[in-house]
């Protein structure tokens, strides 16, 4: 099941299913970034003291953590799903095509849930984190990288440019992204313990504009707005913004660059086990006694309606 475009929604999920099926073909020519953030989520499953029997790999393109160096110890057996048929079929072991917006998973399923590099297009996050942490067992494992806020920063500056100058207006090309800032409380909203974000900047340079449209086009990470216009962009505001892009941005070398921030996100499904933060009121030892200083009262509360300092 998946979205038609709506005023409500902020990306049409079947353009892109269409832009996966597109770039399933020749994905591995344009996996690089995939490939780079799913060493860094194997890195850090290998330092998780757990190992988990039953993992699903949300949005996994062509099998990304069925793919990864990880010992058969460390993961057992590894459900693949995504929105493209095209691109699931490359998946190693079990696969399905399934949207990330409606999970089809019975409740407290896996050990392990993990999404690389697509959560970042649906239209409700807090939404498919709840799902996403209602199909873990207790104190499984939600592990998860998207496209953050700084990503495509300079592709965005140029193409509203050019299209104000040339065209007098301006339309969406671009997705918005989470911010970092955002991502630890709807992890909380969902109901995960144990949250915990980061972010790594990754810079790519490129010969000029046009060769990066065309590594997203190979990616599957074109426009899919539901507001987006439907027309192509016109040659001269394509253009146009290519030179923006190189005057504003160009390096010395006479190539571009252009930034992808790869927000990283971990949380633990509740359970009784798990580490509490005390109750206030509850400390063995004051703040005094560990500073090793004499500790001042502040004076007895007030009665209501007499402030301090008066009788």
């Amino acid at each position: 099941m998946t979205n038609a475009p709506s005023e409500h929604l902020i990306f049409d999920r079947a353009a892109l299913r269409r832009h996966r099926e597109r770039a399933a073909a020749n994905f591995g020519d344009y996996d690089f970034l995939l490939t780079r953030t799913m060493e860094e989520v194997t890195e850090r499953l290998l330092h998780t003291n757990r190992t988990f029997p039953l993992a699903l790999d949300l949005g996994s393109h062509d099998g990304t953590l069925g793919k990864a160096a990880l010992p058969p110890e460390k993961i057992g057996r590894i459900v693949s799903a995504d929105l493209s048929l095209a691109m699931v079929k490359g998946a190693p072991g079990p696969r399905l095509v399934a949207d990330e917006e409606f999970l089809p998973f019975a409740g407290e399923t896996f050990d392990l849930a993990a999404s690389i590099l697509s959560l970042h297009w649906v239209n409700d996050l807090p939404g498919a984190l709840i799902q996403l942490r209602r199909a873990l067992k207790p104190d499984g494992l939600f592990i998860g990288a998207f496209f953050g806020g700084e990503t495509l920063t300079e592709l965005r500056q140029s193409l509203a440019e050019a299209e104000i100058e040339t065209e007098g207006g301006l339309s969406p090309r671009v997705s918005p992204f989470a911010d970092l800032r955002d991502v630890g409380g709807l992890l909380q909203r969902a109901g995960f313990a144990l949250p915990v974000v980061d972010s790594d900047r990754v810079t790519v340079r490129y010969d000029n504009a046009l060769k990066l449209m065309a590594d997203l086009r190979g990616m599957g990470e074109t426009n899919a707005l539901a507001e987006r216009r439907r027309q192509p962009m016109k040659r001269r505001t394509l253009f146009r913004a290519v030179e923006i892009y190189a005057e504003k941005f160009g390096l010395p070398d006479g190539r571009i660059p252009a930034t992808f921030e790869i927000v990283m996100a971990t949380g633990w499904a509740p359970h009784e086990s798990q580490q509490q933060p005390l109750r206030p009121g509850s400390a063995a030892h004051s703040l005094a006694d560990a500073l090793g200083s004499e500790e001042q009262t502040a004076g007895e509360k007030a009665p209501l309606g007499k402030p301090y300092g008066k009788k």
